[in-house]
């Protein structure tokens, strides 16, 4: 078979590696033994007429405590490393029932390959294929795939298998690829992953990776919170003292023994689609870039106000169908258009769909794991008025409660309406330069947490949220500098406080206890904390968007690869952005109010708050 032969350097490094593994648990367990094999020897010394005297009597019985204390210690070790639960991926399972397709393609992969057949397919909200095994004890038995009426010696395109050969690891494969890929594409990207199943049950690579991965929980328990006892905690120290001098021992030939699995499995996965497999990574990087922009731009305003989209990837196929419409080298993706995609190898890809981006909101921005009233699913054709006109009146409000409690106030309204929310309070404010008056509300001077000294509306009362508040505009950015940092300062209070009086649902435990660290959620962060100039950016472009759909008859809209987006006369307001930095860095109304008056948006107008 062409590429076998190839394959057999990075299998014989993959197995030397893994007996080297092995071999540093064989030296943990002997130094474990040692104080015992000494303590026998100087037991059996005596009543064979060596080693007498009393001196020696002391030394049998000082060794054997040694020994005693050094087995008592090696057994807890060993216990944890064995019974310590692996991190698990978090993915969402796919029954053989609910993808008969996608299991025959990939069996007759595995059989094309002359490798097993994968035991069990999930998928997983990210870009990205891979292999685990889940067959550690904590972890339950794997899942069967067995087909309804057919014996369990036929099942996959494997061969029988003996009793010593470990369990074929479960397939995870990242969800976009499903539905962005074509059929062929898919075949193409998996085979590598496929073709993997060969070394992952070899007995010995199954048991070098089982042992690393143990290791790798006890260390996660031993560095667990704190909160035991004094004595409890000493022994954890102990553990993880162990553990992590055995990672360093094996790390090498660890990392050393999975370069050389993916070396052979690469080497055999030559022999499928080999001209098909470079198109289709070059899909793989353009449904990355799609996925990370849709995540990034689109899913997270939705997620921050307790909503997820329920077709994260449904809507990275039209991120991409749009982004191969502005991009002329994407020009050549859309005729495979007309190919049959992937997700149609499944029963029920709209249930799936869903089930993937609950899961994708949960790891990107951590929340509960069923729905509820303040974590509620919504459909793209709702998300302009669901999110979208929801985020912009949300931050406007916000910007006139920061307003409010910085006493600000128009020379130019009645004293009715000097608090009014109207855009033009907002540009009178960042743009007129500073004055006696005005340096009462806008001190200099900073209070802990670069949050301006004396006002009492804008440093919140917990210090830790200070910590995470962004950062205020650049000094010397123009005469809007000192306005815009104490705008900015309130803004970061108030958003501290939403922050902690949010509902608890977000991050309350699941039904049932995952495989992985609830406390950590989310798990992948998707950006840092915006700045000072980009926190207030955000809130005045929210504040002209509700000034234009109240007083111009605009209306707010989707773009699929930047997020919301303002629609004037059914076309998107692309030249908005610079203008509102103009008047946010510098203090220059100029632009914007040019940009307002050819809209047809009225500034004196009091808009529509939630």
């Amino acid at each position: 078979m062409t590429g076998i032969g190839g394959g057999e350097v990075g299998a014989r490094t993959a197995r030397s590696r893994a007996l080297a593994v092995l071999r540093v648990r064989s030296r943990a367990l002997a130094v474990a033994l040692l104080p015992a094999a000494l303590a026998v020897v100087l037991f059996v010394g005596g009543p064979t007429g060596h080693l007498l005297g009393g001196g020696w009597d002391l030394v049998r019985w000082v060794v054997a405590a040694v020994a005693v204390v050094v087995l008592l210690l090696a057994l807890g070790v060993g216990l944890v490393v064995v019974r310590a639960r692996p991190a698990m991926s978090p993915t969402v399972p796919i029954p053989e029932e609910s993808a008969p397709d996608l299991y025959r393609l990939v069996r007759d992969l595995a059989a094309r390959l002359e490798v097993p057949a994968p035991s069990a397919i999930a998928l997983t909200p990210d870009c990205d294929s891979w292999l685990e095994d889940r067959t550690h004890p904590a972890h339950g038995p794997p899942p069967r795939t067995d087909r309804p009426g057919e014996p369990k010696a036929s099942r996959g395109a494997a061969p029988v298998r003996s009793r010593r050969t470990a369990e074929a690891p479960v397939l995870v494969i990242g969800s976009p690829f499903l539905w962005w890929m074509r059929v062929g594409e898919l075949r193409a990207v998996l085979a590598p992953v496929v073709a993997g199943t060969e070394l992952s049950v070899q007995p010995d690579i199954a048991a070098a990776r089982r042992f690393v991965r143990g290791l790798d929980a006890a260390v996660a328990i031993a560095s667990a919170p704190a909160g035991r006892r004094l004595p409890l905690r000493a022994v954890y120290a102990g553990l993880g003292w162990v553990a992590r001098l055995l990672l360093r021992g094996c790390r090498e030939h660890a990392a050393e023994m999975e370069r050389g699995v993916a070396a052979a499995a690469a080497e055999r996965a030559q022999v499928v689609d080999y001209g098909l497999r470079i198109v289709a990574q070059e899909q793989v990087g353009l449904a990355y870039a799609g996925w990370d922009r849709l995540l990034t731009r689109v899913a997270l305003p939705a997620w921050r106000m307790g909503r997820w989209p329920s077709r994260l990837d449904a809507g990275v196929v039209a991120a991409l169908t749009e982004l191969s419409r502005r991009d002329r080298l994407a020009e050549s993706f859309t005729s495979r258009l007309g190919e049959r995609p992937a997700c149609d190898l499944l029963e029920e890809p709209g249930s799936v769909d869903e089930a993937a981006s609950l899961l994708a909101a949960r790891l990107f921005h951590g929340g509960p794991a069923e729905r509820g009233p303040d974590w509620s699913p919504v459909d793209w054709r709702e998300y302009p008025d669901e999110v979208v006109d929801r985020k912009w009146r949300t931050d406007a409000a916000r910007l006139h409660r920061v307003l409010d409690a910085l006493g600000v106030r128009r020379a130019s309204d009645s004293a009715a309406d000097a608090h009014g929310p109207t855009l033009a309070r907002i540009l009178e404010h960042l743009s007129a330069p500073p004055s006696a008056s005005s340096a009462s509300s806008t001190p200099t001077a900073s209070g802990p947490g670069g949050f301006p000294a004396g006002n009492p509306g804008s440093a919140p009362s917990d210090p830790s949220s200070a910590e995470t508040a962004p950062a205020a505009p650049d000094e010397g950015a123009g005469p809007g500098t000192e306005r815009g940092a104490a705008l900015v300062a309130g803004l970061s209070a108030e958003l501290a406080r939403e922050e902690r009086v949010a509902p608890a649902a977000c991050t309350g435990p699941p039904p049932a206890a995952p495989a992985w660290d609830e406390g950590s959620l989310p798990l992948f962060p998707l950006e840092p904390p915006r700045t000072g100039r980009e926190l207030l950016a955000d809130h005045v472009t929210a504040m002209v968007c509700c000034a234009a759909m109240d007083t111009a008859g605009a209306t707010p809209g989707l773009d699929w690869l930047d997020g919301p987006a303002l629609l004037i006369n059914g076309e998107k307001a692309a030249d908005l952005a610079p203008r509102v930095l103009a008047l946010v860095e510098n203090g220059d109304p100029a632009p914007l109010r040019t940009w307002l008056i050819d809209s047809g948006i009225r500034l004196e107008t009091p808009i529509r708050l939630v």
